[in-house]
């Protein structure tokens, strides 16, 4: 779990899903949400094989990073 905040001052939390199956290529995603509650946005096309490598990225991530991606997933559901 990681916590940023987005251009707004709203503090977001992005953290991994996993996809439920089989097959582990690609099984965990990044979903983010606000902290205080509110619509998951679900960034499916940023995935990963293991749950380790997945929250070491998360953990990696700067924050500008983690603006764009929501920035971009927010852009692509509205």
């Amino acid at each position: 779990m990681r916590e940023f905040t987005d251009a707004e001052g709203q503090v977001w939390v992005g953290e991994t899903s996993e996809r439920p199956g089989a097959d582990y290529k690609g099984k965990y995603h990044m979903t983010l949400r606000p902290r205080e509650g509110g619509e998951v946005v679900e960034l499916t096309d940023v995935r990963w094989n293991s749950l380790h490598t997945a929250r070491r990225t998360l953990e990696t991530m700067s924050e500008v990073e983690l603006r764009r991606r929501l920035r971009s997933a927010v852009a692509r559901a509205g």
